[in-house]
């Protein structure tokens, strides 16, 4: 055997000595990969949650939430913990959720867009938390945004609002903009026109944090959108109770 078959023997013996301990680090790290996963993996409850339920502690883009089952619309998110959206309901104007009945239990139809239908009851008010994103802020939208879509001239509303149609060809074609005259800030809301027997239907929307709180109300109510405005307030006060909502206060209901 010559010196160069003996260094080349030991070299693989050598070889396979480092490969058993490399071996099974691998495989440690990789057990404890998947026992990790398998601890942090988000579950769904074993048991759904009564509609009777008390108020139950979600999260939407890291925002708390204080939201009662009753009011959920998509029995799939009737749970507590992280959602990527929220679709609740509540009557008009006691802020409760709908009585429990049959249609309860079932599935709500989506949209194409995966979105919940728009409402068509008038004592609901549907309301859609869901994340910001690279959307600006609805405060930041008034002062900046809308002002590019909207006809110069104004019309008078009930109350001190104003209304501001926006202009054909643009991505609010066929709403207006519907504000408080003398402090826009203080109440505002984009508002589809009645088409015959198709009432009109208004969003507003504000932001908490990183989440966009959407609130879709009748046209119609806005003949009282004093104490609409306030009851909004008091709404997402008990959805959050330690978001100030108190800034948007009609004092002068």
């Amino acid at each position: 055997m010559t010196a160069h078959t003996v260094q080349r023997y030991r070299f693989h013996r050598r070889s396979r000595g480092l490969l058993l301990p490399l071996a099974l680090l691998v495989v440690l790290i990789a057990a404890a990969g998947i026992f990790v996963s398998y601890e942090l993996w988000p579950t769904w409850p074993k048991a759904p949650v009564r509609l009777d339920a008390p108020a139950i502690p979600v999260t939407v883009v890291g925002v708390l939430f204080n939201v009662p089952p009753a009011a959920i619309r998509a029995p799939v998110q009737r749970h507590p913990g992280a959602h990527e959206r929220l679709d609740l309901v509540f009557l008009w104007p006691s802020l409760l959720p709908p009585e429990a009945d049959a249609e309860a239990g079932k599935p709500a139809a989506l949209g194409g867009d995966g979105a919940l239908p728009p409402a068509v009851a008038d004592d609901r008010l549907f309301v859609t938390i869901a994340g910001l994103g690279t959307v600006l802020a609805p405060a930041e939208r008034l002062r900046t945004i809308y002002p590019r879509y909207i006809e110069a001239q104004a019309s008078a509303g009930p109350d001190g609002l104003a209304i501001l149609p926006f202009r054909a060809g643009t991505p609010y074609e066929g709403e207006d903009l519907v504000y408080f005259a003398e402090k826009p800030e203080r109440f505002f809301a984009r508002c589809s026109r009645p088409v015959r027997t198709v009432p009109g239907t208004c969003i507003q929307e504000r932001s908490l944090d990183a989440a966009e709180i959407t609130l879709r109300f009748p046209r119609e109510w806005l003949k009282d959108w004093r104490n609409v405005a306030a009851d909004f307030d008091r709404l997402m006060s008990q959805l959050h109770p330690r978001a100030e909502y108190g800034r948007r206060r009609t004092d002068d209901r």
